[in-house]
């Protein structure tokens, strides 16, 4: 694969190279620094990834020990830190030694790549219903690149369709950064949960030992595997309430997962985060 040589960018030149130049094409620039251990570990994925986006996107460095005017302009205040500019603006942005997949996640919201466009065809024969097809198209994308997360996701949805949780759970494993991939898994596991205790009557377990951290847990999650998230966590508050400690902090996992589906900017999550940690602390 082609690797990106970025131009080296300054004080001096900032405006002409990244803010005039992303009016043409759009320009990430890659915040870093000498002594900064995690830029040079992100340098030469970020690098790599660029290579695959030539002609569409302008990869730029900016040391931030010798230009610190930038750096004061845009805020940097944690190195490795990544901007992408388009029409002089910044429009993306990330901190920190991100692995390759979630790189070039961040590339192709700003040009677009060949994968994500072969990814949607096979998204639009899922969505139609061929099953085979779509998993034809993304086993051929993920034989190239076996960690993209949108291949990954879409697969695992066939097998699920299909029934086939525990390779659908293997390939999500890949993708663990990916918010899609962490809701799926926290699916698999609830609904194979309400699967296993259909035939038990969890709630009256609860009603019966209010302060038994166990009963209210399995009744919490049965909750939230039907999708009653608020009544969910209230049974599960009270779990970690009574023995947060019960099976390695299990009820407060099940709180975090349901965040996860619900969503971090989700009022219900906001809410429920200052109770979690009244309780915690």
């Amino acid at each position: 694969m082609p690797v990106a040589t970025p131009i080296e960018v300054t004080d001096g030149n900032f405006a002409i190279e990244v803010q005039q130049r992303s009016k043409e094409l759009p320009v990430v620039v890659d915040f870093w620094a000498p002594w900064c251990g995690p830029c040079r570990v992100l340098g030469p994925v970020i690098e790599k990834v660029a290579g695959d986006y030539a002609g569409k996107v302008v990869l730029a460095k900016l040391n931030t020990d010798e230009n610190p005017k930038v750096s004061a302009l845009f805020r940097i205040q944690g190195i490795p830190a990544v901007k992408a500019f388009k029409d002089g603006k910044v429009v993306a942005e990330f901190t920190g030694a991100y692995p390759e997949p979630q790189v070039r996640a961040f590339f192709d919201k700003i040009a677009p790549g060949p994968a994500t466009r072969v990814t949607d065809d096979a998204d639009a024969l899922l969505r139609a219903g061929d099953l085979a097809a779509a998993e034809a198209a993304y086993r051929g994308i993920l034989a190239k690149s076996p960690n993209q997360p949108d291949a990954l996701v879409g697969l695992a949805t066939v097998l699920l369709s299909r029934g086939d949780a525990d390779a659908a759970t293997e390939l999500l494993d890949r993708a663990p950064a990916d918010r899609r991939a962490k809701v799926m898994k926290h699916r698999i596991f609830l609904d194979g949960f309400a699967a296993k205790h259909s035939g038990e009557d969890l709630q009256a377990a609860a009603v019966a030992a209010p302060r038994d951290a166990r009963a209210r847990y399995r009744w919490g999650v049965m909750l939230a595997a039907r999708e009653q998230y608020p009544a969910a966590l209230d049974e599960l508050l009270e779990s970690v309430r009574n023995d947060k400690t019960f099976a390695d902090g299990a009820a407060r996992k099940a709180v975090l997962a349901i965040f996860d589906i619900i969503g971090l900017d989700s009022d219900v999550t906001r809410e429920y985060q200052r109770r979690l940690s009244n309780v915690l602390f």
